[in-house]
């Protein structure tokens, strides 16, 4: 061979890419022994069948929709949630046990529906929280051993779920009544639809509770079963039909001035799941509360409105002697639980060294923004 023909150690012969993979390819042990590790691809999408706790055409179920379609884009589709509305499979109350059993593989709702199996759930959720909003109780779920706390109580109650919190609420109406509540004696016999903790809150305020799921409210009241009722926000109450019973809704309360969403997984097809798509529902859990937050702001807003100037629905602000009300209601509803179940207030105790800093931060902080509104948009007097 001449001194040209042959290959100069210091500049070995160039090997084109495709004929590098190709040659490794036509030997069977030629991806081991080349170090190239053999991927494996799924068969095909991932599905995950899940059921909300809400009727159809609330806005609430659009939430879980949203959170479904963050997921779907997020994977490439590789990862697919189907939302069922309440009632397809189970009824709403029943949406954790189908998740427990993998009759479905997630859901939809909020924590203090699964309050008859534990009281302490319900903290989140129900009550003043301390004076947090209910931003700063996910704030304290994720950063302040709320989490923690709702796991251990999933597993003191043998559920095998993984919860996932998001989507913080505005403070909801104290409710829809036939006329203005003006004192706490107006509460007193009153047949009256609440969730969670608020339901021992308005019995120590008199009246006859119903813990109705969303879709059986209106109805209810328009069988003259409920004389009044609570559900969560302009856009849900309107499209629930609560303007055509009732045309007073009293706006602000303590009953669940704090509340957020619960996203629930089977826990062993979210085990089963890889570690990119665990990602990516954690991130997408993220963003639907963002995007939740903020689509709320404009569509309960425009309800609102609407409901104001074209279904002649009068809104008044609840009077602060029934607020107060609710918040003495309120301590002797915790202190009795407290009593009677370790866990609630072991909840209660680190909610409260919580709020104690974060919400005096808070406090101090924020402006009154309503000064500024008030400013360009008060009538102003002559």
């Amino acid at each position: 061979m001449s001194k040209k023909e042959t290959p100069s150690p210091a500049s070995p012969q160039k090997v084109s890419r495709r004929k590098f993979l190709g040659a490794a390819a036509v030997t069977a042990t030629g991806a081991t022994t080349l170090g190239f590790p053999m991927i494996a691809k799924a068969a095909g999408p991932i599905t995950l069948r899940f059921q909300s706790t809400w009727p159809s055409k609330d806005i609430f179920h659009e939430y879980a929709l949203d959170f479904a379609s963050k997921v779907n884009a997020m994977s490439g589709n590789e990862l697919k949630i189907e939302v069922l509305p309440a009632g397809a499979v189970v009824k709403a109350f029943d949406l954790l046990d189908a998740v427990n059993k993998g009759t479905l593989d997630g859901g939809h709702g909020v924590v203090a529906y699964w309050y008859g199996k534990n009281n302490a759930v319900a903290l989140w959720g129900s009550g003043p929280a301390f004076g947090m909003d209910a931003n700063m109780v996910l704030a304290w779920h994720y950063y302040g051993g709320g989490k923690e706390l709702l796991d251990e109580i999933y597993r003191s109650m043998n559920m095998d779920v993984v919860s996932m919190l998001y989507g913080p609420m505005p403070t909801q109406p104290l409710g829809w009544f036939k006329k203005p509540v003006t004192k706490v004696q107006d509460f007193h016999g009153l047949k009256y639809r609440t969730v969670g903790l608020a339901v021992e809150i308005f019995k120590e305020l008199g009246a006859a509770v119903n813990p109705l799921p969303a879709g059986e409210i209106v109805p209810a009241m328009d069988r003259g079963l409920l004389d009044a009722a609570e559900f969560n926000n302009a856009s849900s109450d309107r499209v629930l039909g609560f303007p055509d019973v009732a045309k007073v809704c009293m706006l602000q309360s303590f009953h669940q001035a704090s509340e957020q969403f619960e996203v629930l997984f089977n826990k062993k097809k979210y085990d089963a799941l890889s570690a990119e798509h665990k990602a990516i529902i954690k991130h997408a859990i993220e963003a639907a509360s963002a995007d939740m937050s903020w689509k709320a702001i404009d569509r309960y807003s425009k309800d609102y409105l609407e409901m104001a100037t074209k279904q002649g629905v009068k809104f008044y602000k609840t009077p602060d002697a029934i607020l107060q009300a609710e918040l003495a209601a309120w301590d002797k509803v915790i202190a009795a639980k407290s009593a009677e179940n370790p866990m609630f207030k072991k909840v209660l105790d680190s909610q409260r060294a919580f709020a104690a800093r974060a919400a005096r931060w808070q406090n101090d902080t924020n402006v009154d923004f309503k000064m500024a509104y008030n400013h360009y948009f008060a009538k102003k007097k002559a």
